[in-house]
């Protein structure tokens, strides 16, 4: 199991009561959180990237069905999950924030950062052999404003701000259907990681991960039984291309 799906089997045995979802009564798989006939687990491969994510997860999205932090998981080797909480952070968490390995960026809209915060729109060019640690606030987007505001132990970190006006510019539109974003300018927690990945230079990632939310999005209406307006081919779509990398990577 990777870090989001510990995550989730630590907080549901903390519970007292069934979380109540849309499609509660679905029988899941529980790693991927889809109808077991459904279940994309099979599927899954990881990617070896040259950049870490951290994902703080809010208290209720860490149950989601529907939650897109899991695919990141899913996707990429080096992903870290904790739980968000006001008043208690892990010692692992600032181990990790604080590790030689990382350079930690928190990945939020620059207008929130106060001025005396440094901001970066594009990830900065390497001066150390450091790896990025993108930090991602996973929840609604009024429980990510919450965490950003109320975590003292991110607030001496760099702000990485993806640039609306970039993303505008180059026709970029979100495709995430399972929720209703609040605003227009807000992406998945996948999808930001996806052109983050871009980002950082692993362009073959940031396609994996895009084509994984797709497959998930594809497979989760089909397991709720909602409109399933998405394209049918997006399964063969992706595994053509792990295989086209897989043969890609084979020795000659």
């Amino acid at each position: 199991m990777h870090a989001v799906q510990q995550l989730y089997f630590q907080r549901k045995s903390q519970s007292t009561k069934p979380f109540n979802a849309r499609g509660k009564g679905v029988t899941r798989c529980e790693l991927c959180q889809l109808a077991q006939k459904h279940c994309i687990c099979l599927l899954r491969q990881k990617k070896q990237t040259h950049c870490g994510f951290l994902l703080l997860m809010h208290d209720c999205e860490v149950l989601k069905p529907s939650n897109t932090g899991r695919l990141i998981a899913d996707v990429i080797t080096d992903s870290y999950a904790f739980q968000w909480r006001r008043t208690e952070v892990s010692e692992e968490l600032i181990n990790l924030i604080n590790h030689s390995d990382y350079q930690p960026f928190v990945i939020f809209p620059h207008q929130y950062a106060t001025d005396d915060r440094k901001v970066y729109h594009h990830l900065p060019e390497k001066k150390s052999n450091k790896k990025p640690l993108f930090i991602l606030l996973d929840g609604s987007w009024r429980e990510a404003k919450k965490m950003f505001r109320k975590s003292p132990y991110l607030s001496t970190l760099p702000v990485l701000s993806l640039s609306l006006d970039v993303l505008s510019a180059s026709g970029y539109v979100s495709t995430y259907s399972l929720r209703k974003a609040e605003q227009g300018f807000q992406l998945s927690t996948a999808e930001v990681a996806s052109l983050l990945l871009s980002e950082a230079g692993e362009y073959k990632a940031a396609e994996h991960l895009s084509l994984w939310q797709q497959l998930f999005e594809y497979r989760y209406r089909k397991s709720v039984c909602q409109p399933n307006h998405l394209d049918p081919a997006i399964e063969s779509v992706y595994l053509d291309f792990v295989n086209t990398v897989d043969k890609n990577k084979a020795p000659k």
